[in-house]
């Protein structure tokens, strides 16, 4: 059954980790601090990781599944270029907005290629999380919700890999869980391409340090599926109970810190929720408080949002 519980957890640890990793943009924000447990001071504005994330949210959360015509408007609707949107994502959205159609919109874009930046997998660990049963539709849901924006495979790919990452963190909450299950759990839903290789080699490189991983992997700098997913995915599975240990990981590999930091605390709050419970770490109250308030129209009303 689709949990949106789970999901709503899920967005929360998502627009923690971005509204807490767009910080390290910010002059004076320091990784030792951060370190020592001393995080940025509030209030920590959120990106456009999260406003997409929170429709992509409200539309299951109020259909049950994706409508890619209805998705399509309200990003296009909601799209506020001072929260980060990359250029190319604005020019998608504004044409939508006018009123040309999203696939034409999403296709034309980089000479007809499709794009495969990483923001189709940034929004959608909630989607996965709200799936978590069901993995097979958690992959089809958020293709479908990928497309109406990034119509490369690659994009395709990392937004189909991170939500059903996302459903496997979710539905083994409570459980063991070691490393390499959730990046298993992944593998029958790749397509042979560069996001599925980092993948791959990811698995490889669990028990190696942040650096490392950064290394080989790619952070996001260039801000492409296949530059992002793989060390997001390696990031979720290394600390899969540790919230804020995964966040550090993504602030300390650099890059782009917000979007790698929304995917992977989209991923381990899944798992984790809000709080600490034994030698589960979830999301921090202190870190909640300071994110910027959700939405009002994304804000669950059987629970309870800062």
């Amino acid at each position: 059954m689709p949990n949106i519980e789970l999901a709503f957890d899920s967005l929360q640890g998502l627009s923690v980790g971005d509204a807490l990793g767009a910080q390290f943009f910010v002059p004076g924000s320091s990784l030792s601090n951060l370190l020592a447990g001393q995080p940025p001071a509030p209030p920590w504005p959120w990106t456009d990781d999260t406003e997409m994330a929170c429709s992509v949210y409200s539309e299951i959360r109020d259909r049950g599944h994706i409508d890619r015509d209805v998705l399509a408007a309200v990003f296009a609707d909601r799209c506020e270029p001072y929260r980060g949107y990359g250029a190319g994502s604005v020019v998608v959205l504004h044409e939508i907005r006018d009123g040309r159609p999203w696939a034409e919109a999403a296709g034309a874009a980089f000479g007809g290629r499709g794009s495969w930046g990483n923001g189709a997998a940034m929004r959608v660990a909630p989607l996965g999380a709200y799936f978590a049963e069901d993995p097979d539709r958690a992959a089809a849901q958020a293709a479908l919700s990928a497309e109406v924006t990034h119509r490369h495979p690659e994009a395709i790919v990392g937004a189909m890999a991170v939500a059903v990452a996302a459903g496997y963190a979710a539905v083994s909450r409570g459980k063991p869980c070691a490393p390499d299950e959730l990046l298993d759990a992944v593998r029958p839903y790749l397509v042979d391409g560069r996001t599925a290789d980092g993948i791959h080699r990811a698995r490889k490189l669990l028990g190696r340090s942040v650096v490392e991983a950064a290394y080989e992997l790619g952070n996001g700098a260039q801000v492409s599926a296949q530059d992002t997913v793989p060390f997001t995915l390696w990031a979720a599975a290394s600390f899969l109970t540790d919230y804020p240990a995964a966040i550090t990981a993504c602030v300390e590999a650099g890059g782009d810190a917000d979007t790698t930091a929304a995917i992977v605390g989209g991923i381990v709050a899944a798992h984790t929720g809000i709080g600490d419970r034994g030698v589960i770490r979830g999301i921090p109250e202190q870190w909640l408080t300071a994110r910027e308030p959700l939405p009002t129209w994304v804000r669950n009303s059987s629970k309870a949002s800062p």
